[in-house]
């Protein structure tokens, strides 16, 4: 039986049963531990599920996918081997659907697609014709929600999942996201950038039944609450 739990900041833990926990990174936290030492998700989520079922010794928690450090949002982790392995296949098939909100400089209209090619050199990113050594294909589907004071509230499908995909789509066609100082944001963001991690669905890794998690991001209004009504109002077969 999935059940959910509280747990202490930062960690807000949205699900959680012996193959999965899933929860809410908030911005600024990272993803994984790296050389800087400073907090991240995945040694929080272990510590969590170590006093939360009192365990002795290591506890076990594989790390299937990341946010970028300044993204806030859902993130879900893998308690078992045979979890992780099946998480795993999930996106590198992209049968996993993300859904993401955020606000951009200037104003979309509408909805529509973006599909580009992407290379990574270093920490950047950036947008390159077709094959183009190291181009990968991104593409992502998008609908504009909102405006206001020069910016654009977009909900945000994911079909790849490219390092800073978002964040390049959008910049290269004029709309960086707010608060997006590497990729050519002149507008701040409280928390340091405009993007979350809105809607996780998927596929149980063991039981027969689908998974379908959301969360609103905690911004300042009118965003906040333009964000949670879309992501309430998503049907559960939108992907």
């Amino acid at each position: 039986m999935t059940r959910r739990a509280a747990s202490p900041a930062p960690l807000d833990v949205r699900l959680l049963d012996n193959h999965l926990l899933v929860v809410v990174k908030p911005a600024g936290l990272l993803a994984q531990a790296d050389r800087t030492g400073d907090p991240d998700v995945l040694t929080l989520g272990k510590a969590f599920v170590k006093a939360q079922f009192q365990k002795p010794g290591d506890v076990f928690l594989g790390l299937v996918h990341r946010l970028d450090r300044p993204v806030s949002g859902l993130m879900v982790l893998a308690r078992t081997s045979k979890a992780a392995s099946r998480l795993s296949a999930q996106f590198r098939d992209r049968t996993l659907a993300k859904t993401y909100v955020a606000v951009v400089e200037g104003r979309l209209d509408g909805a529509g697609t973006m599909e580009d090619w992407l290379v990574k050199s270093d920490e950047t990113v950036r947008v390159v014709r077709a094959g183009a050594p190291g181009a990968k294909a991104a593409r992502l589907r998008y609908e504009a929600l909102a405006h206001a004071d020069g910016l654009t509230l977009v909900g945000i499908r994911l079909d790849t999942g490219r390092a800073h995909q978002i964040r390049v789509q959008f910049a290269s066609r004029g709309h960086p996201l707010a608060g997006d100082r590497r990729y050519g944001a002149s507008r701040g963001w409280p928390g340091g950038l405009a993007l979350h991690s809105a809607r996780l669905a998927f596929a149980h890794p063991t039981r027969p039944e689908a998974v379908d998690v959301r969360a609103a991001p905690a911004w300042p209004a009118p965003w906040g609450e333009a964000a949670a009504a879309w992501i309430a109002a998503l049907p559960s077969s939108d992907g």
